[in-house]
């Protein structure tokens, strides 16, 4: 079928090339059909493709999980085929004309927030959906837009980011705006999502989602995954009395499991994607070995139980002077879905907004809750001043969001840890942000800041 397509366009395009220079855009014909006649089923394939184009980059041994692990000293990446894993990401600079490395996190999450609005857009004319299901639509797409929005300045932080995208590819490339304008605005997708959501009532999404969203799949419950996505955001802004009106609405629960959440689903099934982060055998993803030596004894002298993430090889791996013999065991298969937020990420989150509120009782029984129930530590008791218990929380959350998604090089850059991150070697540094890829570069006169200059 995809040759067939093939054919097809490139003949329309020849013979369109003999009378109008200007043609179709043949390699996006599904988006152009999309806005030029929606119908439900076309609406619903384009609903479940955001969350597919969300997931493209997180599994990859070059995507979000991995690179972001490898900058926050969670892992190693000895990829004998290319040694950018460290010469790059350990060593740097960081490059920008580098796509798989330092300019890397960046197009794809554009390409999808690019489909958010192509699908927006379609919402407005299409019939045979009802109000509410355009609505529980229009909040599922602008909450998938938003945590799109909240990779892409994750990773480029105080560059700042585009976000004026909906306009059309002949237009002048939007302009970068400030990192603070970029949460601002992944606030208001979220609140938007919100009032989307509520507005569809009872009412069921008009699609299906992945079994990573079992416990979000409809737009009443979808709800508390746009709140818990809500709550991360203000507390990466410091917005903490904020945070916690927003973790009231989402799915924290201290009497539910902490794997409770939403995830990125992968399959062994034709033409889906598999997840590359399970490498049991060290062949390129390994540990860092600070997992193992900076974690905290339980009352038995034996380990946290979140150790259990890594295990030992047989022999240990040497590559350009760095040494590790652990892997990860965060993932059981290439099957195994990563986690976007979680129950136990939640608790911390709120741990983190009470100690910044002053509820530093709250804040303790939240610390010893993860503390009990995932390390299998002693719960503390005393008192304890506001940084004693940040520094727990720091602790807590890096071996309970261990290797899911950048957090510890995500937490020390907004608290002002980098400085605490291990060196194997005086060569190697530390990165606080990517830059910007080399096309976003070369498109804008002049270069903004995080581009080459001269």
């Amino acid at each position: 079928m995809r040759f067939r397509g093939f054919v097809a366009g490139a003949a329309v395009l020849a013979v369109a090339a003999c009378s109008d220079l200007t043609v179709p855009d043949y390699n996006n014909p599904s988006l152009e059909d999309l806005e030029a006649n929606p119908t439900p089923a076309k609406i619903a394939t384009a609903a479940q493709g955001l969350l597919i184009g969300s997931r493209t980059q997180m599994g990859a041994q070059n995507g979000y999980v991995s690179l972001l692990g490898i900058l926050g000293r969670e892992s190693y990446n000895f990829d004998p085929a290319d040694p950018r894993f460290i010469t790059e990401m350990l060593i740097g600079p960081l490059d920008g004309g580098s796509p798989a490395f330092g300019g890397n996190l960046f197009a794809l999450q554009y390409r999808n927030i690019r489909n958010g609005h192509t699908l927006l857009h379609a919402l407005d004319v299409v019939t045979g959906l009802s109000d509410a299901e355009k609505e529980a639509t229009r909040g599922f797409a602008k909450t998938i837009m938003a945590l799109d929005f909240l990779h892409v300045i994750n990773t480029r932080d105080d560059l700042g980011a585009p976000i004026d995208v909906d306009r059309p590819p002949t237009a002048d490339p939007a302009p970068i705006v400030s990192k603070a304008e970029v949460f601002a605005h992944i606030v208001s997708l979220l609140e938007d999502g919100r009032t989307h959501l509520q507005a569809a009532g009872s009412e069921a999404f008009p699609f299906s989602l992945p079994p990573g969203f079992a416990a979000f799949a409809t737009p009443t419950t979808f709800l508390e995954f746009n709140r818990a996505l809500k709550a991360r955001v203000d507390v990466y802004m410091g917005n903490y009395g904020v945070a916690l009106t927003s973790l009231g609405a989402s799915f924290l629960d201290t009497d539910a499991p902490l794997e409770l959440g939403a995830y990125y689903s992968y399959s062994t099934g034709s033409g889906d994607l598999q997840n590359a982060l399970f490498d049991p055998n060290g062949r390129a993803i390994l540990a860092h070995p600070s997992i193992e030596t900076d974690a905290q004894t339980r009352a038995s002298g034996e380990p946290d139980l979140r150790l259990g993430k890594v295990a030992h090889l047989n022999d240990p791996h040497t590559v350009q002077g760095i040494t590790t013999d652990l892997v990860f065991t965060v993932y059981e298969d290439n099957t195994a879905p990563i986690p976007i937020i979680r129950n136990e990420g939640l608790i911390l989150l709120r741990a983190e907004a009470r100690v910044q509120t002053d509820d530093l009782p709250g804040a303790l029984a939240d610390i010893n809750h993860i503390r009990v129930n995932a390390g299998g530590l002693e719960p503390l008791a005393g008192a304890f001043t506001a940084q004693e218990l940040m520094n727990e929380i720091v602790y807590n959350r890096r071996y309970s969001l261990l290797f899911e998604g950048g957090h510890r090089w995500i937490d020390a850059r907004r608290l002002g840890l980098l400085g605490t991150l291990p060196l194997a070697l005086p060569t190697h540094g530390i990165f606080s942000r990517f830059p910007f890829p080399e096309a976003e570069c070369l498109a804008r006169v002049p270069a903004p800041s995080g581009c080459p200059q001269g």
